[in-house]
């Protein structure tokens, strides 16, 4: 074989083997830190996790802020405002002043529930 072609075979395979072995650990290092984060946030992802659990309750679309924080308590206002809108919910207030979340995937639901409500009163 030639010795430039050879050189050019053993320059390709390590830059292979290096970029492999780079890439591994770099993989490795990565779902380290991930992990890590997860352990340190762990209480936050609970509480999303809850969150979405009650909000996603088939019986009710709406959630008043009270029973949310009675629920999930530990946290501040603004903070559980905060694992709120990471669960995936908005804000509503109702006529009296009141703070309601829902799921936003939720929302269909909820108008079509609101639309037989109307089609029901309006039959009465």
């Amino acid at each position: 074989m030639d010795p430039i072609v050879a050189g050019l075979l053993a320059t390709l395979v390590g830059a292979i083997v290096g970029g492999a072995v780079s890439f591994l650990l770099n993989r490795q290092l990565h779902a380290q830190q991930l992990e890590r984060l997860r352990t340190e946030h762990k209480t936050e992802f609970a509480a999303e996790d809850t969150a979405r659990h009650f909000l996603g309750h088939r019986g009710y679309t709406d959630r008043s802020f009270d029973v949310l924080r009675k629920h999930l308590g530990g946290f501040e206002d603004d903070e559980l405002r905060r694992i709120l809108v990471r669960a995936g919910a908005v804000r509503t207030y109702r006529d009296d002043g009141s703070e309601w979340w829902r799921l936003l995937s939720r929302m269909d639901e909820y108008i079509e529930h609101k639309a037989r409500r109307a089609d029901a009163a309006a039959i009465d």
